[in-house]
């Protein structure tokens, strides 16, 4: 197949897995446009807009001399950029139940702020603003994906994948997450990839070590299931196995359904909604 990169099918962690939960999520999700608008549509819950907010905060100390990440407040930057998914804008329905998701991202900045770690170490950056390269030529697919972040071990010459989880659950140990951002950091960036771990800020005060997957394994697990995704948008097939729908359809049909309040198009260009 000829290279080109825009008619090859992009897949990443997250679309990898609305298809895999499913197939008509997937759809409304990553193909679907607004026929008034010719925008795709994006939904904001509570727990997106506490997760966004404490990974925005975190991340952003990444472009950052060492020195000057914690000469600002973390809790200041936190206050402020939550300005931005306040009341509605996040999918908050009352005072009461904002309160709690901010006071829970409150606690996330301050453990950290308490014990920043591998913050304080040097970073890498990927250059790219979303990393990307052919998992397969001959299939037509590109696999992109940002990584939280990429602590540099001057030691080794080599760097730590560490992703922020905001959550209250752990990631499920079948999670393609570690074997896509390995391939991603592999491919798109020079320096050997030595270590990759979790961060449960909501619990912890350090990453958790994980187990670091080789290239041949990571591939042959995130194929499969991206040439799935791959030959469901060649028969435009999505379909939900469910005759009523699932947790993963059902809110975003509600979307076309007219049942959602637009608030506006977020940084991706997405139009985005609210249920009440």
């Amino acid at each position: 197949m000829l290279k080109d990169k825009y008619t090859a099918v992009w897949v990443s962690h997250s679309s990898i897995s609305d298809y895999l939960k499913c197939p008509r999520a997937y759809f409304l999700k990553n193909v679907y446009r607004d026929p008034k608008t010719h925008r795709k549509i994006s939904l904001m819950q509570p727990s997106l807009a506490l997760g966004q907010v404490v990974h925005e905060v975190i991340e952003s100390l990444s472009t950052l001399p060492v020195e000057r990440r914690l000469s600002t407040p973390l809790i200041d930057t936190f206050e402020h950029t939550w300005l931005r998914v306040a009341g509605k804008n996040g999918g908050f329905m009352s005072s009461e139940m904002e309160e709690k998701y901010k006071a829970r991202g409150r606690e996330m900045i301050e453990r950290v702020s308490n014990h920043p770690g591998p913050l304080l170490q040097k970073a890498i950056k990927i250059r790219h603003e979303l990393p990307h390269f052919w998992l397969s030529e001959e299939d037509g697919i590109i696999l992109c994906g940002k990584i939280d972040w990429l602590s540099y071990d001057e030691a080794t010459d080599s760097v730590q994948i560490i992703d922020f989880k905001t959550g209250k659950f752990d990631e499920d140990p079948d999670s393609l997450q570690l074997p896509i951002y390995y391939l991603l950091a592999k491919k798109c960036q020079a320096k050997p990839v030595s270590g990759v771990s979790y961060w449960y800020i909501d619990r912890d005060i350090e990453p958790v070590a994980m187990e670091l997957p080789s290239e041949e394994e990571s591939i042959s697990r995130v194929m499969e299931p991206a040439k799935r995704v791959s030959l469901a948008r060649k028969l435009e097939r999505f379909v939900c196995q469910y005759k009523d729908g699932c947790a993963s359809c059902r809110p975003l049909e509600s979307i076309i359904a007219g049942k959602a309040t637009l608030i506006g198009v977020n940084d991706f260009g997405q139009d985005l909604y609210v249920i009440d």
